[in-house]
């Protein structure tokens, strides 16, 4: 079907079953898995030393696969965005590469984004994803199977009730965003894009509410959040809340955001650190239409 070539940007891979089955699993389904070497390789808390992971980054851009696929996020982008290389990149995304992953890879995207106006993809890990001891979840499986034909055009979900919008002309704009914690640490750096009039789309993991709520009052002091046109929460999960919280939760969060900004604020973006997860191209213009319950982030046909 497909050329994946596999990679480890970020954190060395803790979990090499996990990633080995997720490879099987893509071969399983009919792709040409190309794992590149240094995939395993490990040095402190990195998957090898900012030397070798950017090679591993170049060698990618080079494979002339049709999807370049993280193994697992972490850490470590950050300390490489001033020598990815940018050129070749982009040339991949020219001939037809889509760069896939989340998390850290955020800060990937981010930069690109900045630098190029290159459109990258907000999805899977090989680990995370197609590597889980049971079954991967379908919805993620189907998602990245219409990125990798080039046959995705949108993405669909549920708003809560009390979401619920009667009328809302479509928005559009430039889709971007992915980790909370990775956008706020490129805040005032060449590489966070400045986007106008743009969605921006958030998710975190092991991040309690009030640190979230710190996190968004950087973004807006910084003056990130009054440029967009709507703000997407995607899922932030895995924290514990404190006796001390006192009702202090997400939605405290979501509502005094909201008593912030004019854009609209909605949630439950199947995307972050959860099985169910929709693929998202970061940098792409997409329309944002709200009927009902029903919320859809559209941008046609699109390799």
């Amino acid at each position: 079907m497909s050329h994946i070539y596999v990679y480890s940007p970020s954190s060395a891979v803790r979990d090499k079953a996990a990633v080995r089955r997720g490879i099987a699993r893509l071969k399983a389904a009919g792709h040409e898995v190309e794992l590149d070497p240094a995939t395993f390789a490990t040095h402190m808390r990195f998957a090898g030393d900012d030397d070798t992971r950017l090679a591993a980054i170049g060698r990618a851009a080079a494979s002339g696969a049709d999807v370049a696929l993280i193994t697992r996020g972490g850490y470590g982008l950050t300390r490489l965005l001033p020598r990815l290389p940018y050129k070749a990149i982009d040339q991949s995304v020219r001939k037809g590469m889509r760069w896939v992953g989340l998390s850290d890879f955020t800060a990937f995207q981010c930069a690109v984004l900045a630098r190029t106006g290159t459109v990258t993809w907000a999805g899977p890990a090989v680990g995370e994803d197609f590597g889980t001891e049971g079954e991967p979840d379908e919805v993620m499986q189907a998602c990245f199977g219409d990125l990798v034909s080039g046959q995705g055009e949108g993405a669909g979900w549920r708003l809560p009730v009390s979401e619920r919008v009667e009328a809302m002309r479509p928005v559009h704009g430039v889709l971007w965003g992915g980790n909370l914690a990775i956008l706020v640490t490129l805040a005032g750096t060449p590489w966070l894009p400045r986007i106008e009039g743009g969605i921006l789309f958030i998710e975190d993991v092991h991040e309690h509410p009030y640190r979230v709520e710190r996190m968004l009052t950087q973004l807006l002091y910084a003056g990130v959040l009054g440029r967009q046109k709507a703000i997407v929460f995607g899922h932030f999960t895995n924290y514990k809340p404190a006796p001390h919280d006192k009702g202090f939760k997400l939605g405290t969060v979501i509502d005094w955001l909201r008593s912030q900004v004019r854009a609209p604020v909605f949630t439950a973006l199947p995307f972050g650190h959860v099985p169910t997860k929709v693929a998202l191209p970061v940098g792409a213009e997409v329309h944002l239409a709200v009927e009902g319950r029903d919320a859809f982030l559209l941008w046609g046909h699109r390799h």
